[in-house]
């Protein structure tokens, strides 16, 4: 490679993708965009993400578990985290894997995780049916179910 000024700098599909994982986990659809708007052809980054994936350096599950665990840790519901690995290319059956194995694990409490998060944003119960409505709307947004909802505002008296 040569570093004369004015010249182009070239890397590999392999440096490209190295120098990204070295900051954070990416999902192959994720490494596969970033490194197609690089100008690598598709056949060489198909190549090497296969090898990064055999040397254990890529794996979707892996990110799948590090974004969830992000996501946990910003208080959003298992809706919401769903359909944000589906987003990055992570397929249906692994991003239900990830949200079950977590569970399973002990990591993550979903209704625990909504009352939390109700807690924070609101301090004071709601007392009138308009006051309920913007604080299922929330946790909605946040990507929580009914059962969830109707379990954070029962545990924190925020229902009549």
């Amino acid at each position: 490679m040569s570093f004369e000024p004015g010249a182009p700098r070239t890397a590999s599909p392999r440096d490209d993708a190295v120098r990204l994982l070295a900051r954070r986990e990416y999902s192959r659809a994720e490494l596969v965009a970033r490194l197609s708007a690089r100008s690598h052809s598709s056949e060489a980054i198909d190549t090497c993400l296969d090898e990064l994936i055999e040397q254990g350096l890529q794996s979707d599950a892996r990110f799948a578990e590090s974004f969830l665990r992000s996501r946990v840790a910003r208080g959003q519901g298992p809706l919401k985290v769903r359909v944000e690995l589906e987003r990055r290319g992570i397929e249906r059956t692994q991003a239900a894997a990830a949200l079950a194995a977590a569970e399973q694990a002990g990591e993550v409490d979903w209704f625990e995780l909504a009352a939390e998060a109700l807690s924070r944003r609101f301090t004071h119960p709601g007392d009138s049916p308009r006051e309920r409505a913007r604080r299922e709307r929330f946790l909605a947004g946040r990507g929580f179910d009914f059962e969830q909802i109707r379990y954070a505002l029962e545990r924190l008296g925020h229902v009549d």
